[in-house]
């Protein structure tokens, strides 16, 4: 009996990841659930604001800036690393981040003229062991972008930030024509453009490893990875962002976006999911701090 209800359990979250993975490719909008949503809001908090897990700050960093940022709570607490503008959890097995997390503003995301990003480089995470790190190395040849997961557009308003956006450790191998530079591109833009009606953005990025069912109709989890130190491409990228307005009320968005060529036509509401779809595939809890009677909206609808 206890293994049946293992094999039960198991089976619904392989469903669950699979039916995610299969709407992004079908690009068929899917209506977000009236119910309560689990792990958005049941009992289990990732994190709260006044506590703070062990943290790898880079140097002068303030923790009060950390708490700001986290202010809603950590996905999963697994090799955190703090920058000057961002926070990111570290996956050392593959490579690459398991989510990035930011705090926008009006104000941060304003362009300053004195920010150069010709001046900024590539450059391998220190603060991982070499063991687990990535190299520019890996990506060259490899026929993927260095793509961004807190981006560098985010982080204009001053230098050092965003020469942090540059560290490998916030890269992830991205499909370049036709994703990172274009549709990818542009839902990060549309994430800046929220800073102009909200008072804050918070937003966390990562990627996915979605499963698909195969000819031989079984599922699988299948990815490829890159250059010596076997860097992962993940199957598919997720961002998840809540918007606090002027009267405390706040509004979560949620997309995921398969890692392939995407038609620069397809609006962004097509990769819209139920937030608690992406908990499941990422392992992750989102926002457990905020106060459901605050949030009025999940992808423009009542929750």
């Amino acid at each position: 009996m206890i293994f049946f209800r293992r094999f039960l359990i198991g089976s619904s979250l392989t469903l669950t990841g699979f039916l995610a993975g299969s709407y992004v490719e079908r690009k068929r909008r899917e209506p977000c659930s009236q119910q309560t949503l689990p792990g958005l809001f049941d009992a289990v908090y990732a994190a709260t604001p006044t506590s703070l897990p062990d943290v790898v700050p880079a140097k002068g960093i303030s923790t009060n800036r950390v708490s700001q940022i986290m202010k809603y709570g950590f996905p999963g607490f697994d090799q955190i690393r703090s920058f000057d503008d961002f926070v990111l959890s570290y996956d050392r097995r593959n490579r690459v981040a398991h989510w990035v997390f930011e705090h926008l503003t009006q104000e941060t995301v304003k362009h300053n003229p004195d920010v150069d990003r010709a001046k900024c480089d590539f450059k391998p995470d220190d603060t991982v062991h070499p063991f687990f790190r990535s190299e520019n190395s890996d990506y060259k040849h490899s026929g993927f972008d260095r793509g961004h997961l807190a981006a560098a557009g985010n982080h204009k308003a001053n230098q050092k930030h965003c020469e942090d956006t540059f560290f490998l450790s916030n890269m992830a191998p991205q499909v370049g024509s036709g994703f990172n530079r274009d549709a990818w591109n542009k839902l990060e833009k549309y994430v800046r453009k929220l800073t102009k009606k909200f008072v804050n953005v918070y937003c966390c990025t990562g990627p996915l490893y979605l499963p698909r069912k195969e000819a031989d109709g079984k599922t699988y989890v299948k990815y490829q990875v890159i250059g010596t130190n076997n860097v992962a491409v993940p199957t598919h990228f997720f961002k998840v962002v809540v918007c606090e307005r002027s009267d405390g009320k706040m509004e979560m968005e949620a997309f995921v976006m398969p890692n392939q060529v995407i038609n620069n036509e397809t609006p962004l509401t097509m990769f819209q999911v139920p937030p608690e779809t992406i908990e499941r595939a990422a392992g992750l809890l989102f926002f457990s701090q905020v106060n459901r009677k605050h949030l009025v909206s999940i992808n423009g609808k009542s929750p």
